[in-house]
């Protein structure tokens, strides 16, 4: 069997690390494909070194711009790398541009499809995420879910049962496999940070940081929350980029107990975030490695395609509400939250070992 994979974003490579080290290990014929959707070189290195990732056999170089020029850019780069490699089945993995391109150029020619969290569903139609879900899932041959709403919303879309194989979250096979390493990081040291002392913020999504209000909003939930607590924000360049358009380094600058830092690397962050008193994010895979590292999370959003995070995890669902917000972090910090930290069903370890077996059962 001949399998290629496709990353573009650092959450990507999270979640495929575990199916490359699964492939490695029962000697499948690989490739791994990275269209530099997401490209910083230090990052991408960082990243590669700490999960312990060869160096991807093509890389694309697609860089920015718009969701329409990243996607078709791709498809017209991936297309004859596909063709000639001719594989049996194209991996796919998350939601961003760099999936859908993906698996719309591999359906275009004739191969099989998998894409690795299939089915997760906001039901917000604004978002770039939902569009490329529901397209990538049309077409996909294998869809492998991380919950069982997963499977619920498929069925609803009238996808096929026997495509849908629920198997559990590769996020997570790859947190609970590096997370006794990421407790030898120095970062808390780097940041002068005790245990439980801080709360740790991400940011990213265009909702929260491309619109001056709604980023005014964000600042003042921190401005609030800084007062009781320290607040560690590793920054996306997305975030950087507006807060400077925007005027906000002023802002920023007197919050005080506000520590803003260049991304982290994977180990870094695992250890920052395990050891946060509260977590604060747009991220979807936050919620997930938050709820199995038993961490307090805020969502700042209005909705989440991972409900079994809310449902039995860590999870705190609160709007974008600032004053909502601000009161629900302070009950976490004080804490006065209880929690129904629950691990979720297949959360095990175990994720990229089921999709392999059905690969090859397939």
């Amino acid at each position: 069997m001949k399998i290629l994979s496709v990353v573009g974003t650092r959450p990507n490579f999270m979640k495929i690390a575990p199916l490359v080290n699964e492939f490695r290990k029962r000697n499948i014929g690989h490739m791994l494909v990275h269209t530099g959707q997401h490209y910083d070189k230090e990052m991408y290195k960082l990243f590669f070194d700490d999960l312990k990732i060869s160096k991807p056999d093509f890389d694309l170089g697609v860089g920015s711009g718009t969701r329409d020029e990243q996607i078709k850019s791709i498809k017209a780069k991936l297309m004859p790398i596909i063709e000639k490699e001719n594989p049996d089945v194209v991996v796919v993995v998350g939601d961003v541009n760099s999936t859908l391109a993906a698996a719309q150029a591999a359906n275009k020619l004739g191969i099989k499809v998998a894409h690795v969290e299939a089915g997760l569903r906001s039901f917000d139609n604004t978002m770039p995420e939902e569009f490329n879900r529901i397209e990538t899932d049309k077409i996909s041959d294998f869809l492998f879910t991380t919950e069982k709403s997963g499977n619920i919303n498929l069925e609803k879309e009238g996808i096929s049962k026997d495509k849908i194989f629920f198997v559990g979250n590769v996020m997570i096979d790859t947190l609970l496999s590096h997370k006794e390493k990421a407790e030898q990081s120095k970062i808390l040291e780097k940041l002068n940070l005790e245990k439980k002392g801080y709360c740790t913020l991400t940011l990213h999504r265009p909702s929260n940081v491309d619109n001056r209000e709604d980023f005014a909003n964000i600042l003042y939930i921190l401005e609030k929350i800084q007062e009781k607590i320290k607040i560690i924000f590793p920054v996306h360049p997305r975030a950087r980029k507006n807060m400077q358009s925007f005027n906000f380094d002023d802002k920023l600058k007197k919050m005080k107990n506000l520590i803003m830092t260049e991304p982290l690397g994977y180990l870094d962050f695992l250890c920052l975030m395990a050891n946060s008193k509260l977590v604060l994010t747009d991220s979807g895979g936050i919620q997930e490695e938050t709820t199995v590292l038993g961490v307090p999370c805020i969502t700042l959003r209005k909705n989440t395609e991972r409900p079994v995070t809310v449902e039995q995890g860590t999870n705190l669902l609160v709007s974008t509400n600032k004053e909502k917000v601000v009161s629900k972090a302070m009950e976490a910090i004080n804490n006065k939250i209880k929690l129904k930290n629950k691990v979720p069903e297949l959360w095990d370890g175990k994720a990229a070992e089921r999709i392999v077996k059905i690969l090859l059962d397939n």
